[in-house]
């Protein structure tokens, strides 16, 4: 299972990416697929998002069952601590 959460990105991008998975709500795509076309749409996403960002999420071999790949600035901050996936929220900055 893939799921790619993209943020502020071109309408042309998220019509790629519907292409090869399902986006159940704006901006997350979700779908089954090999890690070689997996990591060829990150890469798209990547090189396409100018200044979005976006967020991957896949299944793994791994304690949680999972991994996670991030671009750009997202609105949630991912922490790898020894091995476990943590998901922040940072705090707002006062003017």
């Amino acid at each position: 299972m893939v799921v790619m959460i993209l943020e502020r990105v071109t309408p042309g991008l998220r019509g790629e990416m519907s292409r090869w998975m399902i986006e159940p709500k704006a901006g997350v795509f979700i779908g089954k697929m090999s890690a070689m076309v997996r990591d060829r749409l990150w890469d798209k996403a990547q090189r396409s998002a100018g200044d979005g960002s976006g967020m991957l999420i896949y299944s793994s071999n791994s304690e949680q069952g999972f991994k996670i790949r991030v671009f750009g600035d997202n609105s949630r901050e991912i922490i790898d601590m020894e091995g476990l996936w943590l998901v922040r929220k940072p705090k707002e900055r006062s003017n």
